[in-house]
């Protein structure tokens, strides 16, 4: 599909490498986005069933019929609140390169998010992965999906991730961008994992990072992959 690499597709759903910069859901005065793209090459248009930011590139699933729109809306919504009840849960984990280090090499982030007025609890793992250059590249996977949790997390532990111009260290990305040419956020959704028993297949698929996240981790450096 044109701007949009297909990672996984059955008859049940499509697992798509999202661009950061691209819009899941098109609206007032958005020009192309996600569904809009997948409405022009399929018919009927696949189902969104769950979202990711404008700016985080990576793993992103749509339904292909009604009944697997409902099952993986389920899943999504499971993991969004998490309340699994001990089902076999989805996965979705994220890399990051964030502003400094972490105390440790991993850890949990506990701190609660307000949503729509109410305050809830979140929670995110995570560990590093490779460090240089006064950052960190860490690999998280969100136990909920508060909106913007993992960004919120950092920004809350002192480890702002760079590029984010909504909760980050504005001054430091001024800088990087100026220096080294940041312009997106480096947040990306690197994988996704159904397990068969709520998929009723096997659904294990990762993203490959974006070249410019890669080329800053290279510029840094940080040493990955």
């Amino acid at each position: 599909m044109k701007r949009v690499d297909i990672l996984f597709e059955n008859d049940a759903c499509l697992v798509l490498n999202k661009p950061a910069g691209l819009p899941v859901q098109g609206g007032s005065g958005t020009g192309a986005s996600l569904d809009r793209l997948l409405a022009g090459e399929y018919s009927p248009p696949p189902f969104l069933v769950h979202r990711l930011d404008r700016d985080t590139s990576g793993v992103m699933l749509v339904a292909r019929t009604r009944e697997a729109a409902a099952g993986f809306s389920l899943l999504f919504a499971e993991k969004s609140r998490g309340t699994g009840n001990g089902a076999p849960e989805l996965r979705k984990c994220y890399l990051a390169l964030c502003a400094g280090r972490p105390l440790g090499d991993s850890g949990l982030i506990t701190l609660d998010l307000e949503v729509r007025g109410r305050t809830k609890n979140s929670g995110t793992a995570w560990r590093i992965l490779a460090e240089g250059g006064g950052f960190s590249l860490l690999e998280l996977e969100p136990g909920t999906g508060r909106t913007h949790q993992i960004r919120r997390h950092l920004a809350q532990t002192g480890n702002p991730i760079l590029g984010d111009d909504k909760y980050g260290d504005f001054a430091l990305n001024k800088k990087l961008r100026r220096e080294r040419g940041l312009r997106r956020l480096l947040l990306h959704a690197s994988r996704l994992v159904v397990p068969p028993e709520r998929a009723g297949f096997s659904l294990d698929v990762t993203a490959p990072l974006p070249d410019y996240f890669r080329a800053f981790l290279d510029s840094v450096p940080v040493p990955y992959g």
